[in-house]
């Protein structure tokens, strides 16, 4: 029996993971890696708008399904992939990006070919793709075996992007050794502890678990990167331990639970008791390591005392000035399951429940009415998908229904990131629905991916919320700038044009139309397309204090 090609096996192996899609886009240079995603059994090629959206689809498919594939060919489709797998770099995804080069027959003459910069200088693009990745390799017939397994060793491990090059006529030669069967994500380890430092931090942190008297947990998405929901889910339930979210982390477990607070970030907190809860706690534990990004932390003003706190990190603990420093989160997330003391000391919940139902059936709608009917349309099952903007502010303060994930860029922050990352959640999420959120704005950069949900048949519900300008772009500024003016488009009839003629699709001023559209969706199983009209007016600037605490741009104690 023959080997496989260069190619062939690269796809093959990755489809060991557990990965059944590769987004992309075709590409003369990537023929070989196209073809043999084709013919793959195991994977079906999603042919996206452009390499941007498949970036993003990828990134939303490797939240849900642990690692995904994404391929573009040399040059100007890796290019154009660059700010999305550099936010999937930001938000700790695998996504293994594999690119077609020219063959080193063009190469090795330096022949101009197209995609250059006509100057017969070749590889001067792959610095650029490395740099949004964990780990790259060029992969040749005889290191193909060994430099893959390095390569998916050091994406999982890290939990980040890996870059693969392939020149094409590589690509099409059999591979040299034997090749390796490899185990799904869900079995394999992907992280060793030294036994020593492990022993150590669990010693520490257990000790002051048991000397603590009303601690508090904050998880972070971290633990769902390396699949680890179950087992925070366990150890919750045995220590009886309270937790909060912050607002990158909302979804992560459930909002439903008894010792679920709300979310933390300072003083914008949700609700604002949560704030003096988790700042008052004589132990805080991190479990996957905050990020201390303005949004996470409400503009800077957590108040945490770092005597208090203990973090655990991907592969690191932190205590004070103590660190121990080759420790896996999953050991140390079993060492606290095993040996983790109960808290029964009674900590007062918060009220945190449904927002309230305000507006009558011919009122027309605004934020106050529809985030409402959004939170009870919202069932166990359903991954809720937030793009950047104002909506993300609604959002993150809202709690969400037993069952309901979440995922958003809030770090990143790249819109337009929403809507092609739906279509990548939604293909990996087939037990339950996913309903996207989005800004006109942010969807009218890559709304073309419409017509690829409909080809494959993916069945999202979407709202887009239309005021007709970059709205955050008035909340963070000032009213009246041209440049926040959008084009004025009928989204609603996008759908049917764009190929996706089973979806519900409607436009909808009022509250009784939204109530309408959301017992319509509940009543089928299509995919569904809702333009929500929502006031221009209501994006109004923050006061002048708060957008500085957010930019810092204003002169200190200037008059």
């Amino acid at each position: 029996m023959t080997n496989p090609t260069v190619a062939e096996y690269v796809v093959k192996r990755l489809s060991d993971l557990g990965v059944d899609k590769v987004f992309g886009v075709p590409g003369d240079y990537s023929f070989p890696i196209d073809d043999a995603i084709e013919v793959c059994p195991t994977l079906e090629w999603i042919a996206c708008a452009n390499e941007l959206n498949a970036a993003y689809a990828a990134d939303g498919y490797a939240r849900l399904k642990g690692a995904a594939i994404l391929s573009t060919t040399y040059g100007v489709g890796e290019l154009s992939a660059i700010n999305g797998v550099m936010g999937s770099k930001a938000h700790r995804l695998p996504v293994f990006h594999l690119v077609g080069a020219p063959s080193r027959r063009i190469t090795h003459q330096r022949l101009i070919t197209h995609h250059t910069l006509g100057d017969g200088v070749y590889g001067n693009f792959e610095s650029l793709s490395a740099a949004t990745c964990c780990v790259s390799a060029m992969l040749t017939p005889d290191n193909a075996i060994d430099e893959l397994e390095r390569v998916i060793r050091e994406a999982l491990r890290q939990s980040a992007p890996a870059y693969v090059v392939i020149p094409m006529d590589y690509a099409r030669m059999q591979v040299v050794g034997t090749p390796v069967k490899g185990a799904s994500l869900t079995k394999i380890k992907r992280q060793s502890s030294v036994t020593a430092e492990l022993d150590g931090a669990l010693k520490a942190v257990i000790a002051r678990l048991k000397a603590a008297k009303n601690p508090v947990a904050l998880p972070s998405a971290m633990l769902s990167r390396y699949g680890l929901q179950q087992k925070l889910k366990t150890f919750l339930d045995q220590s009886k331990m309270p937790y909060a979210t912050k607002p990158m982390d909302k979804g992560l477990v459930s909002e439903g639970h008894a010792n679920f607070l709300g979310m933390y970030a300072g003083d914008r907190s949700s609700p604002l008791k949560v704030r003096d809860i988790v700042q008052n706690a004589d132990l805080i534990l991190d479990l996957g390591g905050i990020v201390l990004e303005d949004l996470n932390t409400g503009l800077w003003s957590d108040a945490i005392p770092m005597d208090r706190m203990i973090s655990i990190h991907d592969h690191w603990v932190q205590m004070g000035t103590t660190i121990f420093s080759y420790v896996a989160i999953e050991d140390m997330l079993d060492g606290l399951i095993a040996q983790a003391p109960v808290f029964t000391g009674k900590t007062e919940q918060p009220t945190f429940d449904l927002l309230p139902l305000t507006g009558a059936a011919g009122d027309a709608l605004g934020s106050a009415t529809f985030y409402p009917r959004l939170q009870r349309f919202l069932r166990g099952g359903d991954v809720l998908v937030v793009e950047t903007g104002t909506c993300m502010l609604h959002l993150g303060a809202m709690k969400l229904p037993d069952g309901v994930g979440c995922e958003g860029q809030t770090l990143w922050g790249s819109i337009g990131w929403a809507t092609p990352a739906a279509m990548g959640v939604a293909m990996a999420n087939a037990a339950g629905r996913t309903v996207a959120v989005t800004g006109d704005g942010s969807h009218q950069l890559t709304l073309n991916e419409l017509g690829v949900m409909g080809r494959y048949h993916v069945k999202p519900i979407i709202f887009v919320l239309n005021n007709g300008i970059y709205g955050v772009e008035d909340v963070l500024s000032e009213r009246g700038h041209e440049y926040d003016n959008l084009a004025a488009l009928n989204y609603h009839l996008l759908p049917q044009a764009m190929g996706c003629t089973e979806w519900l699709s409607r436009r909808v001023s009022t509250v009784g139309e939204l109530e309408d559209a959301l017992a319509a969706i509940n009543a089928g199983d299509a995919g569904a397309y809702i333009e929500v009209m929502i006031p221009e007016s209501e994006s109004q600037p923050l006061p002048k204090e708060i957008i500085d605490q957010v930019y810092k741009f204003r002169t200190p104690y200037a008059s």
